[in-house]
């Protein structure tokens, strides 16, 4: 290795001293533009059947519905990560099943930044008393909660391969 390559490289490391707390932004985007990202979507579901869906707007994923999910950590197990996922953009904790339901290689080739996922599609559980608190979220603010009982027309194009599981 070069010295210039060792000093960027020694560079990060001091900028990360535990990478297990998550990434700066652009360090961040720099690995999502040269290694592929595993994440975990999680299914959530209720007695009645209905899947319980967040809506999204941003610039990456577009404007719609999709599925919770979250990018696994380094050192973080993919069951910490459901966790994660469900106390930040649930606000509760689920059930679900340690066997993925789906695995989905998901390419982006339009996108530099984060444009290579290996997902993996959780099946997840909540009781069909469970109503979003929405924390002063109104419709169309990102992160808005709602139970569907089919498969909205507006969701995320990225998400349109869970079509079947809603």
């Amino acid at each position: 290795m070069n010295d210039a390559l060792a000093n960027a490289v020694q560079t990060l490391v001091d900028a990360v001293p535990d990478p297990t707390t998550g990434l700066p932004d652009e360090i961040f985007y720099y690995i999502s533009r040269t290694t592929p990202l595993i994440n975990v979507d999680l299914l959530i579901k209720d007695a009645a059947g209905r899947t319980l869906l967040a809506w999204r707007d941003d610039v990456l994923a577009g404007t719609g519905w999709h599925i919770p999910g979250g990018i696994v950590r380094f050192k973080e197990s993919i069951d910490e990560r459901i966790r994660q996922v469900a106390l930040r953009e649930v606000g509760i904790m689920v059930d679900f099943d340690h066997d993925p339901l789906a695995i989905n290689e998901m390419i982006h080739r339009d996108r530099e930044l984060r444009g290579h996922f290996i997902s993996l599609l959780y099946n997840c559980r909540l009781e069909a008393t469970f109503v979003p608190e929405n924390r002063g979220l109104t419709p169309g603010d990102a992160g808005y909660l709602a139970w569907h009982d089919a498969y909205p027309e507006n969701m995320i194009a990225y998400h349109h391969v869970y079509r079947k599981y809603i």
